[in-house]
């Protein structure tokens, strides 16, 4: 299982124009490409779940998701801001770079833990926040992740 296999050839934003969580996770909503409706609806999943615990995991990374019916199948987002973003993270900074993970309420292979356990890996090594901030269009990302094995 490769994260590229559940990215949207247009769901990579790198340069996210948002001030605020609520405006950026609204952002990486827009790349799922969904109507207005499910859009607001998932948009609030994401901020309830944020209530509940950040989902700033420090290093300059945020994994925010959550589980929707507004999807059928696990989707995944990127987005990078220039200057950063408040996120509670637990290191205390901003974040710069934005993992989405959205998956139906019920998955056969449940997916979602094992997508979201590999961001997190991702994301802890050592070299990750320098090299997502050097990439510079969405196939240098999916190159990245590639490379990266995940």
């Amino acid at each position: 299982m490769a994260l590229r296999d559940f990215f949207a050839d247009d769901a990579v934003n790198l340069a996210l124009s948002g001030q605020t969580r609520d405006q950026v996770l609204g952002e990486l909503v827009g790349l799922l490409r969904l109507d207005e409706r499910d859009s607001a609806l998932l948009l609030k999943v994401l901020l309830r779940r944020e209530e509940l615990g950040s989902t700033g995991v420090g290093r300059g990374v945020a994994i925010p998701h959550g589980r929707s019916l507004v999807v059928n199948r696990l989707r995944l987002a990127f987005g990078r801001h220039p200057t950063g973003v408040e996120w509670q993270s637990i290191d205390g900074k901003p974040a710069f770079n934005y993992f989405l993970i959205v998956a139906p309420p019920i998955e056969v292979a449940n997916q979602y833990l094992q997508v979201l356990g590999k961001i997190a890996q991702f994301a802890k090594e050592t070299d990750t926040p320098h090299r997502l901030s050097e990439v510079r269009s969405p196939q240098e990302f999916f190159d990245l992740l590639e490379e990266k094995g995940v």
